[in-house]
């Protein structure tokens, strides 16, 4: 399967970077350093991509943030947004940008705000089981799966539209990002690392490859 992702660049062998949002608030959004790099490489093994295993660490409200098709964001408890950082993300996710939010416990709260300052008429809605995020490449006939326990409640998948794309897509009592770190970080077992994994190869190639 080869997927040729769009590219904001008119040279058209240069790689696709994505991003991790930095934010305030104290929240840790630097956990975990090997979970992106560790997907990239699953994304860029089993498809041929154009994807850097160099992944940039960027401010929520830098405008390098729009050179981005791909952003991701976790941690732990508060985000803190200004106005500005609010209508940057707005801008971004406006003109073709898309965000993945992990809660990696504790961060509810703080997604739930977000979305409402960012997109204040718009609303999170539990994607159904036969989106194209848990159809392809590989099969989620559940839905998100259950890769670190929180609460002893079921993993969850909501996404919000912007103009009827889907802009920004939140997992919550899953944690698929953990299952990407390195082994031994959160002695993931194998199989369960694997499906974390695969999950996150069809967030990152939907978000590369849709259209509307």
């Amino acid at each position: 399967m080869m997927l040729l992702f769009p590219t904001t660049s008119n040279a058209q062998s240069e790689e696709i970077k994505i991003a991790r949002i930095k934010y305030r608030g104290g929240g840790d959004w630097y956990n975990d350093p090997s979970s992106l790099k560790n997907l990239i490489r699953f994304v860029d093994k089993q498809f041929p991509a154009r994807i850097s295993e160099r992944y940039d660490d960027v401010e929520i409200g830098s405008p390098s943030l729009r050179k981005y098709p791909f952003a991701f964001m976790t941690g732990h408890g508060i985000i803190e947004l200004n106005s500005v950082e609010i209508d940057n993300l707005r801008e971004y996710l406006s003109n073709g940008g898309f965000l993945y939010i992990d809660d990696d416990y504790g961060l509810n709260d703080a997604v739930q705000n977000l979305a409402k300052r960012v997109f204040p008429n718009e609303k999170w809605i539990e994607l159904p089981f036969t989106h194209p995020i848990y159809q392809s490449p590989y099969r989620f006939p559940n839905g998100v799966p259950k890769v670190h326990e929180h609460d002893n409640k079921a993993p969850q998948g909501f996404g919000l539209f912007f103009e009827g794309k889907l802009v920004m897509f939140y997992t919550y009592e899953s944690n698929p990002s953990d299952g990407w770190a390195d082994p031994e970080i959160h002695q993931t077992p194998a199989p369960l690392r694997e499906k974390a994994l695969q999950f996150g190869a069809n967030l990152l190639i939907f978000a590369l490859t849709q259209t509307h």
